[in-house]
């Protein structure tokens, strides 16, 4: 509920600080006096359009604050979680409004963007009146207003479920298809790709592997003949050498010390020769030049290039995309299958929704019933009792939502007779705000925000009315925070707790003023509502049983 209201340099108001009690608060005062001021200021810290305007003339900024006591697991606490915000202990919403039009929103003094005070507010305090931006005559609120009434959150979490549901189902089916449409469209081109990379048989490293290979054949026949002379030159001296070698040995016997070494090192020179010989035998060999080879290498060489350049990747790489093509080619079989599987559990999810929304629309029209019956029951004391309360439901399973495919709106009829619509274009003011008291003391319990504000629905009703509308208020006050301005002496008779709004000072700097009635001064203010400007002693009794009556 709300805990306090402090208000500094809006328009009249210079400095003030309420504190509210739970149950039915009024709020009474000479026409005037500032009531709208403090409404409008409140509805500033709600989250309403700022205006330069309401700040005190003379002053650079107005501030207003608002203070509520609400339980751990209550909505606001919940959204402003959700914007990262520390929300222990009170809840705190302020609003700084500058002359210059802006304005700062801060919500337990951290900053805040002003639609989610907005948010916030909303889900704190109902604020009925008569003008058209007030609680209960937006359309868009009246389906959920519904579903609480009729307690359908159950009906209302599986539909949500079943939208949820199919709305996956049905995306993974269009990204199926779309994916299987491209493939399709590459059909041909991916049959053509495989099959060619396939008789082309790549391979990674084939590229350097015939480049070395090409380059070593094209040298071949120049390698060879040098091979050959150099054989031929290290045969030459063989036989000399050999010839020499034997004839030192034949003297080793009388020369020994004398021929020992060049024997030993003609020898190693023979044998190094034949090493040479050998070595270079098998080079020649090696280097044997096939113009055939050389040729198939080229092509070879060729193809691959041509290939790399055809599918812009590297030589390397074709055996690569050539797996990859075949994947994506084998893919269109198995996706058209994998395709019909997903659009068959899209449907499936749809006739799902489609049967749990029907479920839904269904106790919609129960609902609905149930509290036409309900509203009208309060219309009569409100003199009301010709008009109907109508609350139309309207499925159109083509509109569909998370919510369902129905339309809520609620229409009434005034008089019998004359054409019904809706609620915020058929009923007058005064009639709006007796539908509306009518409707929220139906739906008191289910679904209401904690603090509800009705701003003067009582304007032009007689004692009787009056008296009805101060019953229905008393009884919201049983389960919510109510607090009213009111000119209803029936109604401020009913309050357990009685403001005063009053206008102090004078010339330049009129202030506006709110001072919590004691028992003595409240009877004289409801005397002042009940004769005017002079009250009598006849006034003053007639206030006394007025308030003793509503105690009873």
């Amino acid at each position: 509920m709300l805990a306090q209201l402090s208000i500094r340099n809006i328009v009249l108001i210079d400095r003030l600080d309420l504190r509210f009690e739970a149950g039915l608060s009024v709020l009474t005062g000479e026409t005037g006096a500032g009531k709208s001021i403090l409404l409008d200021a409140f509805a500033l810290a709600l989250g309403a359009r700022g205006d330069g305007s309401l700040v005190r003339h003379g002053e650079s900024q107005g501030q207003v604050t608002a203070v509520f006591d609400i339980p751990a697991g209550h909505p606001a606490r919940t959204l402003a979680a959700a914007a990262d915000l520390e929300v222990e202990g009170e809840l705190i919403l302020r609003r700084v409004q500058f002359a210059d039009g802006r304005t700062r929103a801060l919500v337990n003094d951290q900053p805040a963007s002003v639609q989610l005070l907005k948010e916030i507010g909303a889900s704190l305090v109902e604020i009925h009146g008569q003008h058209a931006d007030r609680a209960l005559v937006d359309p868009s609120t009246h389906r959920a207003i519904l579903d609480a009434h009729g307690r359908l959150s159950e009906h209302v979490q599986a539909v949500a479920e079943a939208a949820r549901r199919h709305r996956a189902a049905r995306d993974a089916a269009r990204e199926a298809e779309a994916r299987l449409a491209g493939l399709r469209k590459e059909q041909d081109y991916l049959a053509h790709a495989v099959e060619e990379l396939t008789a082309l048989a790549p391979e990674p490293g084939e590229e350097a592997a015939l480049t070395e290979r090409r380059q070593l054949l094209q040298q071949a026949e120049k390698v060879t003949q040098d091979l050959a002379d150099a054989r031929d030159a290290v045969a030459a001296p063989v036989g000399g050498l050999s010839a020499a070698l034997r004839k030192l040995e034949r003297r080793s016997n009388l020369a020994g010390p004398l021929v020992a070494r060049p024997v030993a090192a003609l020898d190693a020179l023979l044998v190094a020769l034949d090493e040479a010989e050998r070595a270079l035998g098998e080079a020649m060999r090696e280097a044997e030049f096939d113009p055939a080879e050389l040729e198939r290498s080229e092509e070879r060489l060729f193809r691959l290039r041509a290939a790399s350049r055809k599918y812009a990747v590297p030589a390397d790489d074709l055996a690569a995309l050539r797996d990859t093509l075949a994947a994506d080619h084998a893919a269109i079989e198995a996706g058209e299958g994998e395709a019909e599987k997903l659009a068959a559990a899209a449907r499936a999810a749809e006739a799902d929704y489609v049967a749990a929304a029907g479920r839904l629309s269904a106790a919609r029209r129960k609902a609905a019933a149930k509290l036409d019956k309900a509203v009208a029951g309060e219309l009569g004391p409100l003199k009301l009792g010709r008009a109907r309360f109508l609350t139309r439901v309207e499925t159109d399973e083509a509109s569909r939502d998370p919510g369902g495919f129905d339309r809520v709106e609620f229409w009434v009829e005034t008089n019998p007779g004359t054409r019904p619509g809706p609620l915020m274009k058929t009923a007058s003011g005064g009639e709006l705000s007796r539908f509306i008291l009518a409707l929220k003391v139906v739906l008191a319990d289910r679904g209401s925000a904690p603090t509800l504000v009705f701003d003067e629905v009582d304007t032009g009703v007689g004692g009787a009315v009056s008296d009805a509308i101060g019953q229905r208020f008393a009884r919201l006050a049983e389960r919510l925070q109510v607090i009213a301005v009111t000119h209803a002496p029936q109604v401020a008779a009913r309050a357990a707790s009685h403001l005063l709004i009053a206008k102090e000072g004078g010339g330049r700097r009129v202030a506006t003023s709110v001072a919590v009635l004691a028992p003595g001064p409240r009877r004289e203010e409801i005397a002042r509502m009940l004769a005017g400007a002079s009250v009598t002693d006849e006034a003053r009794a007639a206030a006394a049983r007025l308030i003793e009556g509503a105690q009873a």
